[in-house]
């Protein structure tokens, strides 16, 4: 499956990008595929170690804020891998 989400801390005006730094280093270290987006990070792994990350990455920042935002979209399509490319290859193969 893949996910899509976005952690934040909330009370903070602008200026995230040491926050989501650390929160990245977390992705990289779980081996699982991934992308760093404008807007939020996609991963691709199986429920538990995509759900596990997330809730590292969204800990992490509770250690520092007293509120945190998490948003997570999940496309679940079994016996699929490979699709954060995958699915990008295929509309551009209709283009």
């Amino acid at each position: 499956m893949i996910v899509e989400f976005d952690t934040y801390p909330m009370g903070k005006e602008s200026g995230l990008g040491e926050e989501i730094a650390e929160v990245k280093k977390i992705i990289e270290s779980s081996g699982l595929e991934h992308q760093l987006t404008a807007m939020g990070t996609i991963i691709e792994g199986d429920w538990d170690e995509v759900l596990k990350v997330i809730k590292k990455c969204h800990h992490l920042l509770r250690e520092d804020y007293d509120r945190v935002e998490t948003h997570i979209k999940v496309d679940d399509h079994a016996g699929k891998s490979g699709r954060i490319e995958g699915k990008v290859e295929d509309v551009k193969e209709n283009l």
